[in-house]
């Protein structure tokens, strides 16, 4: 089936018209001439490098930071909440904002206060200044992402739209899995401030390519800083209540009522609304809607596997320490082996088909996973792990491309920040569910983290199932 997405200047169907004077006028383009093309796609990448790899890097360093600073091991994992949460709660804002301050001066915002905060992050001498300084590093983080899916719709030509979406797809995936790799090379040569010192010079990097980047035309309407705060207690307030569920369930629901609270007056508000900060007019259109519905399903999958899988290999499947960082490898090395392939299928066939097949490829091979016996080889331990990762590779690039390349070009921040919204906050649902996994079971707990792993990735293939009937009755 051919991909139904929409010209690269046109609007998508069922799109809201934007009203009069919600941008400026600008002669369509599509995409970049080379060579600027690769220089700008260049700076996406190492945007998005930064971005990812600073959400895993620290997680290998809790131990000896909490050591070094004389705090309590279970009070420094806010030095990685407190990045994720920041992160999550200022991607939509960020997005709106960027519609109109313009994509090229939130990009040199959000990469000079990365590399002042990842600077902050290297001198802080207390549990509180290296917090702190990892929220500013979030926010710094959030101003690239929210970004990401709108520029490369500029970048490149709509014939290439899928090509370009697989390559940001590989670097996240490869960086996912690279952070607590990096993180533990650094530390086997240097102390643990390196590992946020090390993004001072790629900062600066970036803040003298970001010349290439392309102009997008800008939003008139005025920043909505209401909606903006209802959004950061939807997401933040949510993500934390989920968290305590299983530690202090009345908190966690308590906390998770006030985010529906407040989730139900900004969807209210964005529907008065023409450019709204929580994209919902985006929603309406089928295939965002289907494709973030997807995302969000399977990215949940893929982080409950990175999270549990290090505990799986050694508490079920008896490996050492040293072995785990090789059994995970394969993982994103099948997809970045995938991810071009799927680029160049996703521009000629339809999103629902391949990324129904890569969803229900990672959901097997999770099941797999749990069911391999205890004396298992590492070779077939890898197989299965290719396995997930070639089938997370197919999912993504197709389903990105769908979502981005249904929006209408007048929406790039804000399908940029829908579509890193959607990926994290599937991911910080992963991760809570692995709290959950093991808070119902110490000795089970990873297996059945897997397991819902698996369940997750397989709410992704029925999305895309029906994905598949509505393009088939529509076309």
């Amino acid at each position: 089936m051919k991909d139904t997405a929409p010209s690269a200047a046109g609007t998508a169907p069922g799109a809201a018209p934007a009203g009069p004077g919600a941008t400026q006028s600008a002669p369509a383009q599509d995409g970049l001439p080379t060579p600027r093309r690769y220089w700008a796609a260049s700076v996406v990448m190492l945007g998005i490098s930064l971005a990812v790899l600073d959400s895993t890097i620290a997680n290998v360093a809790l131990p000896t930071i909490s050591h070094d600073l004389g705090v309590d091991p279970a009070d420094s994992v806010w030095i990685v909440n407190a990045y994720s949460v920041a992160l999550v709660v200022m991607l939509l804002p960020l997005s709106s904002l960027a519609e109109r301050i313009g994509f090229r001066r939130m990009f040199s915002m959000g990469m000079a206060l990365f590399t002042v905060a990842s600077l902050a992050c290297a001198m802080a001498d207390s549990l509180l200044t290296l917090t702190l300084a990892r929220i500013f590093q979030g926010v710094g983080a959030a101003s690239l992402m929210c970004m990401f899916g709108g520029l490369v719709r500029h970048i490149y030509p709509h014939a290439k739209l899928g090509r370009g979406i697989s390559l940001n797809a590989t670097t996240v995936a490869i960086m996912s899995v690279l952070g607590p790799t990096l993180g533990s090379a650094i530390l086997s040569v240097a102390a643990w401030p390196w590992i946020f010192a090390v993004n001072v010079p790629l900062g600066l990097l970036g803040m003298f390519w970001v010349r290439f980047l392309p102009d997008v035309p800008r939003t008139n309407t005025r920043f909505d800083a209401v909606s903006a705060l209802l959004n950061m207690v939807t997401l933040g307030v949510f993500i934390i209540g989920v968290d305590k569920l299983v530690a202090d369930p009345v908190k966690g629901l308590g906390m998770i009522a006030i985010s529906l609270v407040a989730g139900y007056f900004l969807v209210r508000r964005a529907t008065r609304q023409t450019a709204p900060l929580a994209p919902v007019d985006l929603l309406r259109i089928q295939p965002i809607a289907y494709a973030v519905a997807a995302s969000a399903c399977t990215f949940a999958a893929q982080m409950a596997s990175y999270v549990a899988l290090p505990f799986f290999f050694q508490a079920v499947l008896g490996r050492p320490p040293l072995q785990v960082g090789m059994l995970m490898a394969a993982w994103p090395i099948g997809t970045a082996i995938i991810a071009p392939v799927a680029g160049r299928l996703s521009d000629r066939y339809s999103a629902a088909t391949l990324s129904g097949v890569g969803a229900a490829a990672m959901a097997v091979g999770l099941i797999a996973m749990t069911l391999l016996p205890h004396d298992v080889g590492n070779t077939a331990i890898m197989v299965v792990m290719f396995v997930c990762g070639t089938g997370f590779g197919f999912f993504q690039t197709p389903n990105n491309r769908s979502m981005i390349g249904s929006a209408p070009r007048t929406r790039g921040g804000a399908i940029g920040g829908l579509q890193a919204t959607t990926r994290v906050f599937g991911q910080s649902c992963g991760t809570a569910l692995v709290a959950t996994a093991f808070g119902l079971s110490t000795t089970h707990g990873p297996s059945l983290a897997l397991i819902l792993g698996a369940v997750c990735a397989g709410a992704a293939v029925l999305v895309n199932t029906v994905r598949f009937k509505a393009v088939t009755v529509g076309g």
